[in-house]
């Protein structure tokens, strides 16, 4: 890991990894004109990135807020409790796209989908393991960067594992801006998408019943991992839970977007101001090598969906989405546009089968090159 000065050390920084250790930052005194001040930063920046397209524009501009903020010495924490439950909420947000019929996709076509999702996953080790073996990331933080996974959930699940957060929010944010640019570019000269968008209806009534059902098992998921005190549960268990309950007919996951904004700003932040200047050096020295290593792990995703075309009859622009190294909401959003003649259910299947095979095997993963790293 990363020297870090005194004055920049977090209390208790060295506290055991496990449930408890998240977030492992300092106790919340920032004035009240501070927050002010970082929300209205917040604001400005996610309005840009909003009108300018760009993914994950709540969560990309509150980070980029609050790192600024944490430069400026604005000696800021996001509270525990609303962090955890944030990444409650975005578990159940992506347990909304675990649908039955994705397991009915991946059993009928399983030897493409294990091959798939193993050659990524491969692909994205080597390049984890080549950034650990060249001394530009630690071990630990240069596979949890490089997974090919949700990047919240990566971010998430690095910390949980004692990878340096804030070194694989970068590599993992920088990934998604790339990959989500081009994907997006792809299917708009591929199908002519055009400009369409869809409004988001911000201030729309929830379902009051649902919405208690969900908040019930958010709050329910929580109790069990202070209970449980497993790595990555507050994310995990949510997600799994509310998947289950919903395919079954006993929950309708439903989620506010003013609620989901909140939780996207709130890990925002939390990511965003535990950043100091001796990080963002690092990453900026690491900056071109995590750029090229992006670009080959891109490269080597457009080869296997080529590999897809031409041994399993799968379409270009399919198979293109389905090995595409993002985020699984992203390539959603990009697949469901209009006049975009894809197959939904194997892109979505092939996306969310690697999330999950990513969120089991990642630890080990890590450990494994860790130890052979000497860390």
């Amino acid at each position: 890991m990363l020297t870090r000065t005194p004055e920049n050390d977090a209390p208790d920084a060295q506290a055991p990894v496990g449930a408890d250790a998240t977030p492992p930052q300092r106790a919340p005194n920032g004035t009240p004109l501070r927050w002010v001040g970082l929300a209205a930063l917040s604001l400005v920046l996610m309005t840009l990135l909003e009108l300018t397209g760009f993914p994950a524009a709540l969560l990309l501009g509150a980070m980029i807020a609050s790192i600024v903020a944490a430069l400026m010495n604005a000696d800021m924490a996001v509270p525990r409790l609303p962090y955890l439950v944030a990444q409650a909420l975005v578990g159940c947000m992506i347990a909304r796209t675990l649908e039955l019929s994705v397991l009915q996709e991946i059993a009928r076509d399983w030897p493409v989908f294990v091959g798939g999702v193993l050659s990524v996953i491969i692909a994205a080790a080597l390049l984890g393991w080549s950034l650990a073996r060249l001394k530009i990331l630690p071990g630990s933080t240069a596979i949890w960067g490089s997974s090919p996974g949700a990047a919240q959930v990566m971010t998430f699940m690095s910390e949980e594992f004692g990878a340096d957060m804030r070194l694989v929010a970068f590599m993992q944010y920088t990934r998604v801006i790339i990959v989500a640019g081009l994907a997006a570019a792809v299917a708009r000269i591929w199908a002519d998408t055009g400009t369409a968008s869809v409004a988001t209806a911000w201030f729309a009534a929830p379902d009051w019943a649902n919405l208690a059902a969900t908040l019930a098992v958010v709050a329910v998921s929580l109790m069990l991992h202070k209970l449980l005190n497993v790595p990555a549960l507050a994310f995990v268990l949510p997600m799994i839970a509310s998947a289950v309950l919903q395919d079954i007919g006993l929950l309708t996951i439903e989620l506010p977007p003013l609620l989901l904004a909140a939780a996207y700003v709130t890990i925002g932040w939390g990511i965003g101001l535990r950043f100091d200047k001796p990080v963002l050096r690092h990453a900026a020295r690491a900056t071109p090598r995590i750029l090229v290593s992006i670009v080959i792990l891109v490269a080597l995703c457009c080869g296997l969906a080529s590999l897809l075309v031409a041994f399993a009859g799968v379409d270009p622009l399919t198979a293109y989405l389905a090995m595409s190294p993002g985020g699984a909401d992203t390539v959603a959003i990009i697949a469901a546009s209009p006049n975009v003649e894809v197959d939904v259910p194997f892109i979505m299947a092939m996306q969310i089968a690697r999330f999950l095979l990513i969120v089991a095997t990642g630890p080990m993963i890590a450990k494994f090159v860790s130890r052979r790293m000497g860390e």
